[in-house]
């Protein structure tokens, strides 16, 4: 079986699926369900993702490192997490986008 890139890529688990009650008119939306705090994990999951990979690629280099296969799959692991990253943002610009340019 192949391990999640991350904590945000992972399967989600029951506590996940629900986001809490919807918050109240002029309110902020702040809190561990909300839109701005996943994406805000999302991110830093993946700093600490490309940060895993820079250091395996570094400890290998300097030879601190004996097992190639940790700093390739280290980084072959940022790699993945960036290229999602970027489809992800692609995506929410092209609905932007969409939503942008549709007509009432």
């Amino acid at each position: 079986m192949i391990p999640a890139i991350s904590g945000a890529v992972g399967p989600l688990g029951p506590s996940e699926w629900s986001v809490g009650p919807a918050p109240s008119a002029g309110a902020p939306a702040s809190g561990s369900g909300s839109f701005s705090g996943t994406l805000t994990n999302a991110i830093d999951s993946l700093e600490s993702t490309q940060a895993a990979g820079t250091n395996a690629a570094q400890q290998l280099a300097t030879g601190q490192l004996s097992d190639p296969t940790q700093a390739i799959t280290s980084v072959e692991n940022a790699s993945l997490a960036m290229d999602l990253a970027s489809q992800i943002r692609t995506k929410l610009v092209d609905a932007t986008n969409q939503v942008f340019q549709t007509q009432v």
